[in-house]
């Protein structure tokens, strides 16, 4: 337990990294041991080890990286040290006053032109940096330069810094033969690399000085825009985008592209493209507010919201269109009966739970605001009656995550989560983890509970005889990186910066839509194959996704969340985590959800008999509870979800058209 917080504190994952820790620590406080004394060799070594350290840490703890760099210790530091040193001993070891005094200058001009270098690449990044980003739609008649080569723009000061590799191993080298020739041979490489480099940038530079204008950007797309005539927006921001985040617009691509209208998606951070899932929708990027104000919009009459973010105002004083709220999940969370939803035109919810639950919250939001369409992005999930079972009960966890405060922390994983798992092992069934993408980004106690649990998990597939599924695993790897990288290709997750992307922005090819589902339904399919029967997974990437994760699943444990709303549409047994042993009674007043669960406490008591409605189905006796339970969450499967939500964006678009129309003539009149 003290190694895993010493490695929680130093933001690595296991051992091996933490031994690497020490090694860096170990290499920099020799250094100067062996320049004083003085040691060549032991310089020579020390001086090896914090090279290798320093780079392969990089690579597998880039959160110990970062802390390093808060405590001022950056890269280039650590270099310089290593250089001081050199220095040091080459002074000690009575080196001549000429290869000194070169070697210091040498130095000195290999810091002053990665410098230059620096100083010219963010001024060539800052004029490739456009007011926006677009996705399927043909921006090649922009005359964007190509981005400056791989081996000029990107990791660029990893590779600068690197060049005084020569220097410091042709001293070392002649301090061990006295041939100085070596030195000032390695002297030249250093200094002449990065100044060949810095021309190098500076014909790149004189390129991009060619850039569009941001009127020309903005006239381009707003051509773009008017052929297509976008009709439906989906618009999206948060604080921190990342991979964590953007399943919020994910989730609602296949059901955009499914209405009878033209939707467009707007996303407001440029780090969101990195994260989005393959569409043939139009995709505009639109950090600032000012710009966002430039598109031409016009025909929008509906706008849809995924999340409540602060920039969502932005957009919300357009007037011509109508503004929904659909959100990102439907639970008995705050997020699903916000006050903050009034602002809105009207509210979407699933079923008629997500009606009373708005309701509950008096004189927020009046009842005809509120739209029941269905959940159309649960399509995808079998019904308990074409589960086939395997050998073993496969049980699913999701926690959900620790919230941004204490107030709505509603995670099991901190009270119960590792003892739960403890339990789960004692009675032979396979687990399958996968916890919210967000655990642990705010409390440490979740953290710890997570790094907990896949240890407990790892070292019991060890005891189980995993090697066969393991072997399986590990030669299924490769396929699954090609299948993973070209569905990245598809996705347009391509590689270059924002002007880049913009260059290479065109039409997509709706086609690519077939291929896209065959190769992630072969992912899914080697990816569960290859686990075999009895392994525990930990899942924490996309792929595979929840709802396949709910397919392979005889049972689900979970807290209160939109994921066992969803998994409800399974009509499989769920459980729900009572962390705090409130009476049933109370819990399933409190929670909608909690209808047809089964409820575990703290000490996960029940645990034994509750997998008995797994074991043996005929004893489930919530099994009527459930189906009457996902008619009131989810809504009747008749008409579908995605009729149902095709016909409210329909009807509220007429609304908004209309309205317009009268608007106008009262204004002409």
């Amino acid at each position: 337990m003290t190694i895993r917080r010493l490695c929680g504190a130093l933001r690595v994952r296991g051992v091996t990294d933490l031994l690497l820790v020490l090694l860096l620590a170990g290499g920099f406080a020799a250094l100067p041991v062996f320049a004083l004394l003085p040691s060549l060799w032991g310089f020579a070594a020390a001086s090896a080890v914090t090279y290798i350290a320093d780079e392969v840490l990089h690579s597998r703890a880039p959160g110990f990286v970062r802390r390093l760099a808060t405590l001022q210790l950056t890269r280039p530091l650590r270099f310089a040290v290593r250089t001081v040193m050199l220095l040091a001993l080459a002074s000690r070891t009575d080196a001549p006053d000429a290869v000194l005094v070169t070697a210091l200058a040498v130095f000195s001009a290999h810091f002053a032109a990665m410098m230059l270098y620096t100083a010219l690449h963010h001024a060539v990044r800052r004029r490739r940096v456009l007011p926006l980003g677009v996705r399927n739609l043909d921006m090649s008649e922009l005359p964007i330069p190509e981005q400056p080569p791989a081996f000029l723009y990107r990791r660029f000061l990893r590779k600068l810094l690197h060049l005084d590799l020569p220097a410091h191993a042709g001293l070392l080298a002649a301090l061990a033969t006295g041939a100085w020739g070596v030195a000032y041979a390695g002297f030249a490489v250093t200094v002449a690399v990065p100044v060949l480099g810095v021309l190098a940038l500076l014909l790149q530079y004189r390129r991009v000085r060619r850039m569009p204008a941001r009127d020309e950007v903005f006239a381009e797309v707003n051509r773009r825009l008017a052929a297509y005539r976008p009709q439906v927006a989906l618009y999206f921001s948060f604080a921190a985008v990342s991979r964590d985040f953007m399943y919020q617009v994910n989730m609602w691509i296949e059901t955009l592209e499914q209405l009878d209208m033209r939707p467009v998606i707007i996303l407001r951070e440029r780090a969101s493209f990195r994260h989005l899932s393959r569409t043939w929708l139009p995709v505009v990027c639109v950090p600032k507010a000012d710009d966002l104000a430039e598109l031409e919009l016009s025909g929008v009459r509906v706008v849809l919201y995924p999340g409540n973010a602060g920039k969502n105002v932005h957009m919300l004083r357009v007037a011509e269109a109508k503004h929904v709220f659909i959100g990102h999940g439907d639970s008995d969370k705050l997020a699903s009966s916000n006050r903050v939803s009034k602002v809105y035109d009207e509210i979407w919810v699933a079923g008629r739970a997500g009606r009373d639950r708005y309701q509950r919250v008096r004189h927020a939001i009046s009842d005809s605001a509120i739209v029941e369409v269905g959940r159309p992005q649960l399509a995808p999930i079998r019904l308990h009656a074409e589960h086939t079972p395997g050998p073993l009960p496969v049980v699913l966890y999701a926690p959900t995550w620790e919230g941004w405060s204490d107030d709505d922390c509603h995670t099991s994983l901190i009270p119960m989560g590792v003892p739960l798992i403890e339990k789960l092992l004692q009675e032979n069934v396979r687990v399958v983890y996968k916890p919210h993408p967000l655990t642990g980004k705010r409390s440490a106690e979740a953290a710890e509970a997570d790094r907990a649990i896949r240890e407990l998990l790892r070292t019991d597939n060890e005891q189980r005889g995993a090697a066969e599924a393991e072997a399986a695993v590990a030669a299924a790897r490769p396929r699954l990186k090609e299948i993973q990288e070209r569905l990245d290709e598809l996705a347009g997750r391509l590689g270059g910066d924002d002007a880049e992307q913009l260059r290479e922005a065109r039409l997509p090819d709706r086609a690519a839509a077939a291929e896209w589902q065959e190769l992630r339904a072969e992912w899914h399919r080697i990816f569960w194959e290859t686990r075999g029967p009895v392994r525990h997974n930990v899942i924490l990437k996309s792929l595979p996704a929840l709802y396949d994760c709910f397919n392979q699943a005889d049972i689900l444990i979970s807290d209160v969340s939109s994921v066992v709303a969803d998994f409800v549409a399974s009509l499989k047994p769920y459980v729900l985590t009572n962390a705090h042993d409130l009476p049933d009674e109370e819990f399933r007043a409190a929670y909608t959800t909690a209808g047809g669960a089964y409820l575990l406490d703290r000490d996960c008591t029940r645990l034994t008999e509750i997998l008995d409605s797994v074991r043996a189905p005929h004893t489930d006796p919530m099994a009527l509870a459930r189906r009457t339970l996902k008619e009131y969450v989810l809504g009747s499967d008749h008409p579908s979800s995605m009729e149902r939500f095709n016909a409210a964006a329909n009807a509220l678009a007429a609304k908004s058209e209309a309205e317009r129309l009268e608007a106008e003539t009262e204004l002409a009149a």
